[in-house]
């Protein structure tokens, strides 16, 4: 009768153990409970899993009836494990119920709340061989896939959607505050059990279906957050989505509630480049935290500090710091100087100070941040580490390429440990580390690093990601300085392309990856492509940075050189008189790299010390002693770049330069 299938065979068994039932017994419950499944099936059209001429479907019915018997909360259980992952359950998992009377289930708020409790649930479980104890972890379990398959299909619609809800609320709730010690390993073990649930909400769910109560929209964005967690953008996007769309059907568009998913969503926006969508929406999430909690309120002061991240995206740094000055008073007054959230925005502070290259008051708000993170999380939390990474940033604009060379390599030791080889935050420190090796002339050690992070970033965030687009202008660059002069056009015209798209045609970092075509046509001698590409920089510069920022002084550096081997001499002595005007230490000004060799680090000679073509180092260096339109830091950095410069070295002194 049950055609020697195992899981058949074994649960017969172990039903007969259970109950002491004789075999006769056993054969009547197994017809009856065959036929209930028949007309079950039937009135309810759920596709059967029972292969094997009924054996396997039955028999867990006749179990799963006996457990329902004995112990309800065993039956629950099961009930709910419909609708995670058949695989590392916990009694953990649970526990955010034991304090949520009213929100859950007596049963679950039972077992939550005491584990002796949910161990005499899984016992039973065990006996019946509906599940089993993972060798690999104690106090873990797991059931096998095709009974997992079973424990939703018994379910009725009502019972599915039911528990469905519950399923996303202990999920959903679960999902930890990024400054928990255990924040990652505790989000790598959610996130399997998210996307079955995720799964059941789309195979069960309407589009624009949602849960009709707060608790569970709750859980919803908790389950949002999880994926932006793992930077799985579309799927954060339409949970955040359908959780707001829920919150304004159940409680009205301007209730509280609805705050959250705006400002999750003003967040998600942000990392997508779609910046005047997220504008829009931390604005509307400032007015509604005003209006509902006061101006000094923590959540208030959250999203200000986000609209400086956003306004610091869009190059707007006067009103980016006005934002972050604002929110970090706030929250000093409000937390303390040693909060979490006060340091974060300290954080976000030494970020913008680099972006308006004070960097010395970078350098002395990262290091506050880092100790204090140090002294509230500990050395190998995240944003302890972030810290890490942010000074290495500055330490590099600064030259001081072997103190940035030990923070990298330490946030990415801890990076590594603590997220995987293959994380977004652990990628960010591998092209830090390409940047490094580039400045110090390791082109071969650099390039490795820019193709690990550019593999990474398309797989994690796509080909079109801000990220993705930066390390692709990045490669332009140390392509560049290999003498790959095709190849880096094609990196710099893909980067392009791309910023155009994502951030607009005067973003700051789409301007970057112009003036770096501006140097390469400098290099192959297409004069009137590089002078449009300068022109279209220093246009788009002035207009976003002012006419008084560093990055107009190197285009204009190479306009000078453009000017003169076209032989437009007035516009090479105005063009002078503003590099005159400008001139200040050579220092880059924003976290994306921007090229420091070809055209924007040469003029004429008289205009004033240049940079290591290289490197970037200003202390020691010496120019060509053929064409004295470059600088290096020593013969090492020459003959690494002899390759790109010989041509153009030679071009020089042939006319005159």
């Amino acid at each position: 009768m049950l055609d020697g299938l195992p899981l058949a065979l074994a649960q017969a068994a172990t039903y007969l153990r259970e109950t002491k039932l004789d075999t006769a017994s056993y054969l009547r419950l197994y017809k009856q409970q065959w036929d209930d499944l028949m007309r079950y099936d039937g009135e309810t059209g759920s596709p059967l899993i029972d292969y094997g001429q009924r054996s396997i479907g039955t028999t867990w019915t006749i179990s799963f009836n006996a457990i329902k018997a004995r112990n309800k909360n065993a039956a629950n259980l099961l009930r709910l494990w419909a609708f995670i992952d058949n695989k590392d359950l916990w009694h953990g998992l649970l526990q955010t119920a034991a304090n949520g009377i009213g929100q859950w289930p007596e049963w679950l708020c039972e077992m939550a709340s005491n584990e002796v409790t949910f161990l005499g649930a899984a016992r039973i479980l065990l006996r019946y061989s509906m599940i089993e104890a993972e060798e690999s972890a104690q106090g873990n379990y797991m059931i096998h896939p095709v009974v997992h398959r079973w424990t939703s299909y018994m379910q009725n619609n009502v019972e599915k959607r039911e528990f469905l809800r519950l399923a996303v609320m202990v999920v959903g709730s679960s999902v930890p505050c990024h400054t928990s010690r255990d924040y990652w390993l505790l989000v790598r073990r959610l996130l399997p059990h998210a996307e079955r649930t995720s799964w059941w909400m789309k195979e069960i769910c309407e589009a624009e279906w949602s849960f009709n109560d707060i608790w569970a929209l709750r859980g919803l964005n908790g389950l949002g957050n999880l994926y932006m967690h793992h930077a799985r953008l579309k799927e954060a996007e339409a949970i955040y989505q359908r959780s707001l769309q829920g919150g304004e059907k159940l409680l009205g568009p301007d209730h509280v509630f609805n705050l959250t998913p705006i400002s999750n969503l003003g967040k998600l926006y942000t990392d997508q480049g779609r910046l005047k969508e997220a504008e829009d929406m931390y604005k509307r999430a400032i007015q509604g935290n005003e209006e509902a909690l006061g101006r000094d309120h923590v959540s208030t002061l959250n999203m200000i500090n986000n609209l400086g991240i956003l306004y610091r995206n869009q190059c707007r740094l006067k009103e980016a710091e006005v934002m972050y000055q604002q929110a970090l008073q706030g929250k000093e007054k409000t937390l303390g100087s040693d909060h979490m959230s006060t340091l974060d925005t300290v954080n976000n502070l030494g970020s913008l100070y680099i972006d308006q290259h004070r960097l010395e008051e970078a350098e002395a708000t990262f290091r506050r941040a880092l100790q204090g993170y140090e002294k509230v999380l500990g050395p190998d939390h995240t944003s302890t580490i972030t810290a890490v990474n942010n000074l290495g940033i500055v330490l590099t604009y600064q030259n001081r390429l072997k103190e940035a060379e030990d923070m990298f390599q330490r946030a990415l030791t801890a990076k590594e440990k603590a997220f995987g080889q293959d994380n977004i935050l652990t990628l960010d420190s591998v092209d830090h580390l390409g940047s490094i090796y580039a400045k110090q002339g390791q082109l071969k050690e650099a390039e490795e690093m820019y193709q690990r992070a550019l593999q990474g970033y398309e797989e994690a965030l796509g080909p079109d990601h801000r990220s993705t687009l930066n390390t692709v202008n990045n490669l332009g660059i140390c392509y560049k300085n290999q003498g790959r002069l095709k190849e880096a056009e094609d990196m710099y015209q893909r980067a392009l392309k791309g910023k155009e798209k994502a951030l607009g045609l005067d973003h700051s970092s789409t301007l970057d990856t112009v003036k770096n075509l501006g140097n390469l046509y400098t290099d192959l001698g297409q004069l009137e492509e590089a002078e449009d590409m300068y022109q279209r920089a220093l246009k788009g510069y002035e207009k976003v940075l002012g006419s008084d920022h560093t990055s107009v002084l190197g285009v204009a550096r190479g306009l000078c050189l453009i000017y003169w081997k076209q032989g437009k001499l007035k516009e090479v002595g105005e063009m002078l008189a503003r590099v005159d005007g400008l001139r200040q230490p050579s220092r880059p000004t924003r976290s994306v790299r921007q090229d420091h060799g070809g055209a924007s680090s040469k003029t004429i000679a008289s205009v004033e010390i240049l940079p290591c073509k290289v490197c970037g180092k200003t202390e020691s260096t010496r120019r060509c002693a053929q064409c004295k339109a470059v600088s290096y830091c020593g013969t090492e950095h020459q003959k690494a770049d002899w390759k790109v410069h010989k041509n153009i070295c030679i071009s020089k002194r042939r006319d005159g330069i």
